[in-house]
């Protein structure tokens, strides 16, 4: 059985709720790393929301879940599939 890389979780990273929705914002890279960071939404029915490029920082990842809820709307991310979406 391989093991699971270990992460490094950005301090960003956290429930973000608005709207009545609530929704875990999760950023992170491989530990002791200066990677990419991937960025990750999951919401209370545990749906999975990732985006396919990276980021060069916590920052910008952060930045592109706050721009995709003031563009789509928090509600965006409740959607009845149960098919992983990528952004």
């Amino acid at each position: 059985m391989a093991k699971k890389p270990k992460l490094e979780h950005s301090e960003l990273s956290g429930e973000y709720s608005e709207d009545g929705v609530t929704v875990l914002v999760d950023i992170f890279r491989p530990a002791g790393t200066q990677g990419d960071w991937k960025l990750e939404v999951v919401t209370e029915k545990e749906e999975l929301f990732e985006w396919d490029e990276p980021f060069a920082t916590d920052r910008e990842a952060f930045d592109e879940f706050l721009a995709t809820v003031a563009r789509d709307g928090i509600r965006s991310f409740l959607e009845d599939d149960d098919v992983p979406t990528t952004h």
